[in-house]
């Protein structure tokens, strides 16, 4: 009997792990497609820029407030 619940214990401590193992996973790959939304988001608007179909003005009148780093902040040329 002892030797069951050990062998027991043994497997939920497994399948504990390998719950995690796929949390872990799937978290990744959510952040992973978040970063590429959001790069793809980035491309389109900047490219919308580039072609005179949005306005510079207009893009830094939406990033100034979303941007705090200097060092962001300098590479869209918005003033420290």
């Amino acid at each position: 009997m002892a030797a069951l619940e050990a062998k027991l214990k043994q497997l939920k401590v497994v399948q504990q792990r390998r719950e995690a193992r796929a949390r872990t996973v799937e978290g990744r790959q959510t952040r992973r497609e978040e970063l590429r939304r959001k790069i793809l988001v980035g491309a389109v608007v900047l490219a919308k820029v580039e072609d005179g179909s949005l306005e510079e003005a207009l893009l830094k009148t939406w990033l100034r407030p979303a941007i705090s780093k200097p060092a962001d902040r300098a590479l869209f040329g918005l003033d420290a």
